[in-house]
């Protein structure tokens, strides 16, 4: 296994749960990727890395057959999973309680409740059908002609359009088109409708729940299967290259001059690019994939921080003070607005953020009346000059968005943190440009065509070498699906 990452771990969890011999290499001083923990602020304040709340934590079948609770893994949710406020003073939210989210969707409360049903009536098929590899034709059936439908219609509809059709209220049309701004999906992107509406359903079904003790809670749970079953891990171990011999992957070279050979197979939790184009050696990839894989494209860049907070955040919005997650982002206007100056390379006047909330969920993560916050915006990769140039202003930026929603937010922070997309690439190679979904979401760069068609199904054109990134479908999210759905692959090939 190459990475460690929550997909190479869970492939590497799940080989080594069918008696295969696993040994993980990270380059890294520490497992895990992004999916983890550390005091980046002050001491006792607890930050998420990367991912901060999990809506595929209790419906992903890659994490529920590894059965983390047996290790101690918990999980907290909020009253609320995902509040959307506005200077305005308007917000909506959505809740697992149907009730609850109907009222606070006012005028729009029927729409939401219909939706809500819809995604009760789904339940797990939905996640199922979602995560399934390609082309999935079972989860599909299972799933229902009738959904198959109504998903496929809005995963052909921009977030904007979808929206306004369903809502009638600003406040309730800008909920969708923000979760998909999760990823590089603009509000009038063509299938942006799909991401924000999955995100939705996700949030009214199992919640954006967080893990006690941090996303390094899941890190160590999925170590802990893994070392159950003899899997072996060897940090600070670079893989520079794969040796192939006769068309089949034999072993593969570290930077420290390490050879380890390969009795079956090997897994890469890396970016498409870094395996096609740098570990593979270029007379063992054809040359119109290699051609194919330069076309492949990153999503924008993150900008990140977390901060340490004397006492919660006092928004406007009672229901943004208890929920798990807060989006802001004003209107769907505000939210073109925001894309359109990302896209441009521009830093964005009024950034749209996704905003963790985690010690109201676990109190463990702060010292005893203390909270942390987490949030990031979408911005470009780059810079002109570089990112320490404005660094620091887009940081004040982001500060004040929150302190228009939330008046004395700014006297309450004791500490903050300040990740650039730069950074981030620097903390974790496989964020390239800051981008944590491993590329782009965009429609030509999803399905049958992540990371490129015909190579969709983990599989790559040497045989033992199998992707299991997010650079595969079915894409960015704590799920494990694409080292799961990559493992078993492995397993089929190799019985």
């Amino acid at each position: 296994m190459i990475g460690s990452g929550p997909n190479g771990l869970v492939a590497a969890a799940t080989l080594a749960q069918a008696g295969w011999r696993v040994r993980v290499l990270e380059a890294q001083p520490r497992p895990g990727g992004a999916l983890y923990s550390v005091e980046s602020t002050l001491p006792g304040y607890l930050h998420d890395v990367g991912a901060a709340f999990f809506p595929f934590a209790h419906v992903s079948p890659a994490l529920q057959q590894l059965r983390l609770d047996e290790f101690g893994l918990q999980w907290r949710a909020g009253v609320y999973e995902s509040a959307h406020p506005a200077p305005d003073g308007t917000c909506v939210s959505i809740a697992r309680d149907i009730d609850r989210a109907a009222q606070s969707f006012g005028s729009d409360g029927e729409a939401w409740r219909k939706l809500a049903n819809w995604q009760a009536a789904m339940g797990p098929r939905l996640a199922n059908a979602l995560l399934a590899p390609l082309p999935g034709i079972r989860p599909a059936l299972n799933l229902g002609f009738a959904n198959l439908v109504r998903l496929a219609l809005a995963g052909m509809s921009s977030a904007a359009g979808y929206s306004r059709g369903l809502f009638r209220s600003e406040a309730a049309r800008r909920v969708i088109p923000g979760l998909a701004l999760h990823v590089d999906l603009g509000p009038e992107d063509f299938s942006s409708a799909a991401l924000g509406l999955v995100l939705a359903l996700l949030a009214a079904g199992g919640g954006f729940q967080v893990p006690v003790g941090g996303a390094l809670a899941i890190t160590d749970a999925i170590l802990k299967r893994l070392a159950q079953f003899g899997g072996q891990m060897q940090l600070n171990a670079r893989v520079d290259s794969i040796v192939v011999r006769k068309g089949r992957a034999v072993a593969v070279r570290t930077t420290g001059g390490d050879e380890i050979p390969v009795a079956k197979a090997i897994l890469a939790d890396v970016g498409a690019p870094a395996l096609y184009l740098r570990l593979l050696p270029e007379n063992s990839v054809p040359g119109w994939v290699r051609q194919s894989i330069h076309h492949f494209r990153y999503g924008w860049g993150t900008f990140k921080m977390d901060w340490a907070l004397a006492g919660p955040v006092p928004w406007i919005a009672e229901e943004a003070r208890q929920s798990a997650v807060v989006h802001a982002g004003d209107s769907i206007d505000d939210l073109i607005r925001f894309t359109n100056e990302a896209r441009a390379g521009q830093l964005p006047t009024n950034p749209y953020l996704v905003i963790g909330q985690q010690s109201l969920l676990d109190p463990t993560r702060a010292p005893v009346g203390c909270h942390t916050l987490w949030a990031y915006s979408r911005v470009p990769s780059q810079m002109p000059g570089g990112w320490s140039r404005c660094k620091e202003t887009f940081a004040d930026r982001i500060d004040q968005r929150i302190e228009g929603l939330a008046p004395g937010f700014r006297a309450l922070i004791r500490g903050r943190a300040i990740f650039a997309p730069d950074d981030l690439e620097r903390m974790n190679e496989n964020l390239v440009g800051g981008d944590l979904g491993g590329g782009s979401a965009q429609f030509t760069q999803q399905l049958f065509w992540r990371p490129l068609f015909p190579y969709f199904r983990y599989r790559t054109p040497v045989r033992g070498v199998y992707l299991c990134s997010a650079s595969t479908h079915p894409g960015a999210g704590v799920h494990g699906a694409c080292g799961y759905n990559a493992a078993r692959a492995a397993l089929r090939d190799l019985a």
